[in-house]
């Protein structure tokens, strides 16, 4: 059985508001170039290295742009089509061409062949494809847009180059845990006993010793002895936080469909007596 992708994390960091001006309207504000991100993990490898800030939904700021893209971060891992990643970084990091005054939109096209691929994965959480979103705003292929890919353009990337949505590091590890453990269904550290792969998902088995249970409000008494933890699309990408025999990993996810899938895995990359210092932090929050 497919495990499907807890969309409940799209809303544990605020969404922007859907738009209250016309396309017109942000057209005409006066804009500049950005180097897009490191930390902007919605765009990775998106193909350019500048967006135009305000962006097309009308962030100001690149504080703001980064806070509100993180929350379609898990969309990404789903799969639900190929260009959810072109279509979402056309409207939060929009691509920035010098010799260009108007902003590049996103094709009608493009935004249609995402939203039918991707709303039926939304609405199985109770989440409609937004307003913000809609289709209706952006213009039609004969006018400058970003197009959707094509049957021969479709990108072939290397497994070892798609690194998995959940374990990409942004370098603040325990910042955004403690910052993120409170929306979590479960969180632990562990080690990995074992991996194996499941149609398309890797199978997490982590080692009992030493494993510490931060929250797990929600497993049952069996998965407390034997637990299995799910990455979703786990062979589609990779996860070298998970191969890395007899290191120390912090782990949080989410119950979908009856699994335990991990939505964020880094390594712990400093010393036992910050790790202590860490879990004590961790105990001290009351969510």
């Amino acid at each position: 059985m497919e495990a499907l992708l807890p969309l409940v994390l799209l809303v544990t960091a605020p969404l922007v508001s859907p738009f209250t001006y016309h396309l017109a309207q942000l057209s005409s504000r006066r804009s500049s170039c950005k180097l897009v991100p490191s930390s902007m993990t919605l765009c990775h490898g998106v193909g350019y290295n500048e967006m135009r800030l305000p962006n097309l939904l009308g962030h100001d700021s690149m504080k703001e742009a980064l806070q509100q893209a993180a929350s379609w971060v898990p969309l990404l891992t789903k799969q639900c089509h190929q260009d959810t990643k072109k279509f979402l970084c056309s409207l939060f990091a929009p691509v920035c061409i010098s010799q260009l005054e108007e902003p590049v939109y996103p094709c009608r096209s493009l935004c249609e062949a995402v939203r039918d691929g991707c709303t039926p994965v939304m609405a199985a959480f109770g989440f409609p494809w937004p307003e913000m979103f809609n289709c209706s705003r952006f213009p039609h292929g004969n006018e400058l847009c970003v197009p959707p890919a094509g049957p021969d353009d479709r990108p072939q990337l290397l497994k070892e180059d798609a690194v998995c949505a959940a374990c990409l590091d942004t370098g603040h590890s325990e910042k955004e845990f403690l910052e993120n453990i409170c929306s979590q269904d479960f969180a632990l550290k562990m080690s990995i006993k074992s991996l194996s792969s499941v149609d398309g998902d890797l199978k997490v088995v982590p080692e009992l010793k030493g494993r510490t249970l931060y929250k797990q409000a929600v497993w049952t008494e069996e998965e407390q002895k034997r637990p299995a933890l799910w990455l979703a699309n786990g062979e589609a990408c990779s996860c070298e936080e998970l191969r890395s025999q007899g290191a120390v990993v912090l782990a949080m996810g989410h119950r979908v469909a009856g699994r335990l899938v991990l939505s964020w895995v880094r390594r712990w990359q400093r010393g036992e007596r910050e790790l202590k210092k860490f879990t004590r932090a961790v105990r001290k929050l009351r969510c």
